[in-house]
């Protein structure tokens, strides 16, 4: 199964919605807390583009916020992205 890596913060409901569909997958997720590590957020909007959490990222390939990641569990991606290789 690749890395799942989310920015996010404990308040957002976003961010708990995103967690508990991956957690339902059996995924392990690397959790970066923007309201923890406030420099780290830079990082966050520099490598997505995007201000808001979540942002997840499933191997190398970004998936967006949470309602990208609900989209993507609805066409049927979600699955194969997380049975692959890392």
């Amino acid at each position: 199964m690749p890395k799942v890596l989310m920015y996010c913060t404990s308040a957002c409901p976003f961010c708990q919605a995103a967690e508990r569909l991956l957690l339902e997958k059996g995924v392990k997720i690397d959790k970066v807390r923007v309201d923890l590590e406030p420099a780290r957020r830079a990082e966050m909007m520099q490598k997505s583009g995007r201000r808001t959490v979540p942002q997840i990222w499933i191997g190398e390939r970004h998936i967006g916020g949470c309602d990208d990641l609900y989209d993507l569990e609805r066409q049927g991606g979600l699955e194969p992205l997380l049975k692959a290789t890392p």
